[in-house]
């Protein structure tokens, strides 16, 4: 690959339209600011990352996870820039300068097509289709089609999200650039391709994008002709997928504290100890000149400390592995080559929150609840649009936005329809719908 070819401000859509503009923002500044201002990025606000949304204590939602993974890619991005063009001085002056922009919007994306209640949504979905009522459907859809919905994957589903033309979208969906919505696909493969991980980075329906993108972009494809479809990775994804992991495993972590599941010394220790000795003893000296005595700051200021770290050691790993991402021979994350001491403190950060807080009650309540509530949902709605013509069906196709395809004359359209709606709600709207449809809560008179 080539960063020549690999970063075009060319957008999904309007590739034959002149694009005419009054101000100096760049493409990719474009990118950034239509998702901000997007309908499907101020849902996030209502979508739970980890941790019920906010009683008392305010934790992380989708919204502020995906704003505090953006800032870090601006800086990630920034950085890769500054050394590439440093080390390969004839890329000054070109769109690589704009690489931060870039997987800023991408971090801003990244989350879009996560269903409501976490990722016991997307295995709800998922188990809807393997295991529950909608196994029926097998021998009525295709096969490609049928890997798709039962491998239900949140990345995907941001994919088709920005470039599928729902009803009343021009062509293009968002119409993003070239470079923004290939760096949001972790996972460049089709559903088929995925195995038994789940992980894949777009739907049938979607693949005829990728595969233009992927073209012009000149990332190479991986799989013999015949095969399921794989592609190499687009190097910027490697940085937002750092970005994704520093945020999520160190937030989290934080968000631990404050709701008391993991104790300030238990905190402190793994945090002091992504640095060396001497390091550990001028942020303790820090903290106590400057006279933060709140346990809730010193975490905080050990955080960011500690993400400053994690994001300088990421673009070091990755201008030290450039050459073997950019001809696709790179194993694993940037996380997983950072120097063995760091990668040792993250790995300890991880099993705790294996252990105290994705197993904590509350976390596992909501996964719970949230199972349930879109398994129903899913039943309900599938029900519907596979007998359309029932007065009940009828009524519930009806709450449907006229964005989707409920109505569309054949049967995998509408399915998809229903995935499409119920992944795009926010907890607070799915748990009303639930309610609703069980009878347990009437309308405000």
């Amino acid at each position: 690959m080539d960063w020549l070819t690999l970063i075009s401000h060319q957008r999904l859509g309007q590739e034959h339209r002149k694009q005419q503009r009054s101000d100096g923002r760049s493409e990719y500044k474009r990118d950034y600011d239509r998702l901000i201002f997007s309908a499907p990025f101020r849902r996030l606000q209502n979508k739970t990352q980890v941790f019920p949304l906010p009683g008392s204590v305010f934790v992380h939602n989708r919204l502020t996870h995906s704003l505090e993974v953006a800032s870090v890619g601006m800086s990630l991005g920034n950085d890769v820039a500054r050394q590439l063009i440093r080390l390969k001085p004839h890329l000054k002056g070109t769109d690589v300068e704009e690489i931060g922009t870039i997987v800023s919007a991408a971090c801003l994306a990244h989350d879009l097509g996560n269903p409501p209640f976490g990722h016991s949504g997307e295995k709800a979905i998922q188990a809807f289709f393997k295991e529950g009522p909608g196994s029926r459907l097998e021998a009525e859809v295709s096969p490609g089609y049928w890997d798709d919905i039962t491998h239900f994957e949140g990345n995907a589903n941001a994919f088709r999200l920005l470039t599928h033309r729902f009803k009343g979208r021009r062509e293009g969906g968002f119409v993003m650039t070239y470079s923004t919505l290939a760096g949001i696909v972790k996972y460049p493969c089709s559903s088929t391709a995925a195995g038994k991980k789940a992980k894949f980075g777009f739907f049938v329906s979607e693949q005829a994008a990728y595969e233009r993108l992927a073209g012009k972009l000149g990332i190479p494809r991986l799989s013999a002709s015949g095969e399921p479809l794989r592609y190499a990775r687009h190097p910027l994804v490697y940085l937002v997928e750092a970005a994704d992991d520093i945020c999520y495993e160190i937030m989290d972590l934080e968000d631990a504290h404050k709701l008391h599941l993991v104790s300030y010394e238990k905190v402190e220790r793994l945090l002091l100890d992504f640095f060396e000795e001497e390091t550990q003893c001028n942020l303790r000296r820090r903290i106590k000149e400057e006279g933060i005595d709140d346990p809730n700051e010193r975490v905080a200021y050990l955080r960011a400390s500690v993400i400053g770290l994690l994001e300088s050691e990421c673009v070091r790993t990755f201008i030290e592995h450039e050459e073997e991402i950019l001809q696709a021979s790179f194993q694993g994350s940037l996380i997983d080559n950072i120097l063995p001491r760091i990668r040792s403190a993250y790995e300890a950060c991880a099993v705790l929150s294996r252990s105290q807080i994705y197993a904590s009650k509350p976390v596992i309540d909501v996964e719970l609840s949230g199972y349930r509530i879109i398994n129903t949902l899913m039943e309900q709605m599938v029900d519907a649009v596979m007998f359309p013509d029932r007065y009940y069906s009828k009524q519930l196709i009806g709450r449907v936005s006229t964005q989707y395809e409920i109505d569309a004359p054949d049967l995998e359209t509408r399915i998809l329809a229903v995935v499409d709606y119920i992944s795009g709600m926010t907890d607070l709207y799915a748990l009303d719908i639930y309610q609703k449809i069980n009878g347990s809560a009437l309308p405000a008179i």
